[in-house]
């Protein structure tokens, strides 16, 4: 029926508090575009629903991992999925992606991942089983479940345990509780024990101790294969602050922040000999009530016992959560935010000052620096004072000029930590398919520098000086999934393009036709309500310019089969029979003999394009007089599949012609089709009107004998694809002096001047007036403008003996981050205190490192210790390292 044109705002107004629906992003914007155009015939119709390029496989329709919201999915309504599926139905049989809308403190989210938790008996710990439920699901959900899937009595007394990767079980006393705040998360496993009839727990008992301990190796080894075995650690076993911190879920970020902070001596010793009882602050408003202190205490204890292997955070992270909403659940986030949370949250709970007074600040009024600097520190230490204060705090000189009245105002700023920026380049790589016209060559590979503010002119003209074709000779196409998914035009930015995206660059003055290569089904689609054959797409689409003398279907056949011998490496001509019969089309004499060759007539159409006719020339006046004879002979297999328009009237002349033309047609490789921009058999034009689809029709029998797939998927790389990528090398002094450098306030954050009573953009400087005893910088990899979002993959030299006049730092740790904008992995390389050997932090997996690893694209944030505090090292360093050095670096292992 008649797809109702309000379909969007009728969707719009769907409202739910329960649920949602994950959807295809390129499917919802093809509905969106074929809803908008209100016309039922468009050549954007969607097709059913389709989520297929969301799943990592479709055999357990697992969803692949870190998929981005309106990137790769959009999230819909359940009224207005189930108006959607009613509509349009979905793919084979795809499962709906319902999703919980989780109501967490603060905010309200969609809950894309669920938990996936292990599931066993105490009984039987090697029949496990995995479930997935949401973090807004009750433990007693959990419950239920198990006495369900292991067949437990109902009524019978039960209690759950829960355990991660490390050694340990913890009792799930509150059933009641959400698992979300119980810290349960994906990897772990919940156990179940029943009472026995005496009135006691089996777990009470010696023998299942030792049942928990076979469990922990057993899961260890079998499924969660989250760390090595402890014995392959054994030369450093036991040091004293070389310890990991298993991965809760997505909480690198974290892990790398504390293992930069634990390996930051002051603050550690502090921890270590209880200094902080005496200083927690309970009443401090800004404070957390001395919990976040006494969370870190615990973690940095367990990690310098020298007991643990790995230590789990878990507590630590549920007040992290608690007092920041920010970091609930278990998303990625940034280290650095992470940090200035942590070291924020520590100093008001361990501020000394009790009482907060109320300081009028002065203006500078020419006084000398070192004056107003004093005051200025005495002032923050009246309010501000505890160890983050003691070991993280300097100052900056900030000096402000109005540009009306040249007023000057110098103030003293305290700072924790340097947000350094680096330098932004104004070039993008970019690596690009060129097909040439020449039917001989294959698609060549290049790798494009074009600017990153440019069009997609700007990519032509690049790409023209190695091609020597014309850039407005230049069609760019990014191509999915076996179709053309978008082509652009000349003045689109090119940041619509994507780095992910798959482009091709055609060559070509006027594109004609663009062509899709389909494979018929061996059945025809009876379910569907026709008697027509299914298709799917294979290879990649061609977008051809064809002369305008060549617009038959006879013409369009072997100009197809010309390009295509060149594409699959000959093979399409390997039979001589069938390729003798193929360049013969139908007889010349038989006037209906373009319609048997066929399935759709090409006309040159006034306006130089050619328009694309799903329907066959039949015969003319002088062939109707036959027509009795005609309806009592059977139609031909072509004629079923629609591909043929019936012959002409069966005279005996005429039935042998026939019969040779079958024979003939048995023989073609291929047939063609008008399509739409999707490439199904639905007639329709592109965006503009002018753009016809073309499909060739391949039966399976002979694509599988004349098409090779293999060689028409190869290509050739340009000499420019050779030359390495030379990544940019910054001094880290350069990203120093760019903080320090003159700037002009901008509009949204203009200064009020006192002098003119009104506010200013003044020019600002910022100068590094006293610096800490730890010095932490914080690299700015994420750059975010008005035009573009991007992560900086610069390489900055950072050097490991920092020298800032008057000051000397030695570097002790750095906190990495590998992978993309969205995601990615983050890492620490981390100097012992003890031993002063560097070790590489991966989580739960700690190894050996060497000085000259610790210089990547990835460090994110360094932190230096000053050196006339630095104490030397106690205990000698590890002998023959060496043997034993594995520093393995992830990019997107979460």
């Amino acid at each position: 029926g008649k797809v109702p044109n309000c379909q969007i705002s009728n969707l719009a107004v769907l409202i739910t508090n329960t649920c949602r629906y994950l959807v295809e992003r390129r499917w919802y914007e093809q509905w969106k575009e074929y809803v908008e155009t209100g016309d039922q015939n468009s050549s954007s119709f969607p097709g059913q629903i389709d989520n297929t390029e969301l799943f990592e496989e479709l055999d357990s329709y697992h969803l692949k991992e870190h998929l981005v919201e309106n990137e790769d999915f959009v999230l819909i309504p359940a009224e207005a999925w189930h108006k959607l599926l009613a509509w349009y139905g979905m793919v084979e049989v795809q499962p709906a992606l319902e999703r919980k809308v989780v109501d967490m403190p603060s905010l309200v989210k969609v809950e894309v991942y669920p938990v996936e938790i292990f599931l066993c008996l105490h009984s039987n710990m090697e029949n496990v089983v995995t479930a997935q439920f949401s973090r807004a699901d009750h433990i007693h959900t959990i419950q239920k479940v198990m006495m369900k899937q292991f067949d437990v009595v109902e009524g019978a007394e039960t209690r759950l345990w829960m355990k991660s990767s490390d050694t340990s079980c913890e009792r799930l006393r509150n059933v009641h509780v959400r698992v979300l705040d119980s810290c349960l998360s994906s990897g772990m496993t919940v156990i179940m024990e029943m009472r026995n009839a005496d009135g006691t727990w089996p777990s009470s008992r010696p023998q299942i101790m030792w049942g928990f301990f076979l469990l922990t190796i057993f899961l260890s080894l079998l499924i969660l294969s989250v760390r090595n075995s402890v014995e392959e650690h054994d030369s450093y076993r036991g040091q004293p602050g070389v310890s990991g911190l298993t991965n809760l879920g997505n909480t690198c970020f974290m892990n790398s922040a504390l293992q930069c902070l634990s390996n930051t001596p002051p603050l550690t010793e502090y921890f270590l000999r209880n200094a902080y009882l005496e200083e927690l602050n309970f009443t401090n408003p800004l404070g957390m009530k001395g919990e976040i202190a006494e969370a870190y205490a615990d973690v940095i204890k367990q990690m310098w016992s020298g007991m643990h292997y790995s230590v789990v955070p878990r507590i630590f992270k549920t007040k992290v959560g608690h007092f920041a909403s920010q970091f609930l659940g278990y998303q990625q986030h940034d280290s650095q935010e992470l940090l200035s949370f942590l070291l924020d949250g520590l100093h008001e709970d361990l501020n000394r000052v009790k009482n907060k007074e109320y300081i009028e600040l002065r203006d500078a009024a020419g006084r000398p620096d070192q004056e107003v600097a004093e005051e200025a520190w005495r002032n923050h230490r009246r309010r501000n004072d505890s160890v983050i204060v003691d070991t993280f705090h300097g100052l900056f000189k900030s000096t402000l000029v109005c540009p009306e009245c040249r007023k000057v105002s110098v103030t003293f700023d305290p700072f924790c930590y340097l947000s350094v920026p680096l330098p932004v380049s104004k070039d993008r790589v970019m690596e690009v398919f060129f097909v040439s016209l020449d039917p001989v060559a294959k698609p060549v590979q290049h790798r494009l520098v074009v600017p990153k503010a440019g069009k997609v002119f700007d990519l032509c003209s690049v790409l023209s000086e190695m091609t020597k074709i014309p850039a407005n000779q230049m069609v760019v196409a990014d191509v999915f999934n076996h179709r053309f998914y978008k082509l652009y035009h000349a003045d689109e930015s090119l940041s619509c393009i994507l780095d992910r995206d798959d482009i091709f660059v055609y060559e070509g003055d006027e594109v004609v036709l663009a062509l899709y290569l389909r494979e018929r089904s061996h059945y025809r689609d009876y379910g569907s309500g026709s008697s027509s054959y299914g298709t799917s797409l294979f290879g990649h689409p061609l977008l051809m310019t064809v002369p305008r003398g060549q617009c038959s279907r006879d013409a369009l056949y072997h100009l197809f089969l010309q390009r295509l011998t060149q594409e699959s490496g000959g093979e399409a001509q390997a039979d001589e029979g069938a390729s003798s019969e193929v360049r013969a089309g139908c007889s010349t004499e038989d006037s209906a003999s373009a319609s048997c060759s066929a399935g759709a007539s090409v006309d040159a159409g006034a306006s130089g394009g050619a328009s694309v006719d799903a329907s066959a020339t039949g015969p003319t006046d002088s062939q109707q007089g036959a027509g009795h004879q005609q309806q009592q002979q059977q139609p031909c297999e072509e004629e079923e599949r629609g591909e043929c328009p019936p012959c002409l009237p069966q005279t005996n002349e005429r039935q042998a012609k026939r019969k040779g033309c079958e024979a003939r047609r048995r023989k073609l490789l291929f047939s063609i089709q008008a399509v739409n921009s999707n490439g199904t058999t639905e007639r329709g034009m592109g965006e503009d009107g002018t753009q016809p689809y073309v499909a060739m029709d391949w039966d399976p029998d002979m694509k599988k004998k004349y098409y090779n797939e293999n060689e028409a998927e190869k290509y050739v790389k340009h000499q420019s694809m050779e030359v390495p990528h030379q990544q940019t090398t910054v001094q880290l002094q350069e990203c120093i002096e760019l903080f320090t450098t003159v700037e002009t306030l901008e509009e949204e954050n203009p200064w009020y001047c006192p002098m003119c009573k009104k506010h200013q953009l003044a020019t600002k400087k910022l100068d590094l007036w006293s610096l800490p005893e730890v010095l932490i910088i914080h690299l700015k990899r994420f750059s975010y403008t008005k035009y573009s979002r991007e992560k900086l993959d610069i390489i900055v030299d950072f050097p490991l003996r920092l020298v800032t006049p008057p000051s000397r730092y030695d570097l002790i740790a750095v906190s990495n981050h590998y992978g993309g904008l969205r995601d990615g992995h983050y890492t620490s390389y981390a100097r012992n205190k003890d031993n002063g050997q560097w070790y590489y932090f991966d989580d739960s997996k700690v190894t050996y490192a060497r000085e000259e690893q610790i210089v990547t694209n990835a460090a994110y944030l360094l932190f230096y210790h000053r050196q006339d505090k630095i104490r030397q090292p106690t205990l000698p360093a590890p002998l023959d390292i060496n043997h034993h050095l594995d520093v393995s670096r992830p990019m997107n292992c979460e």
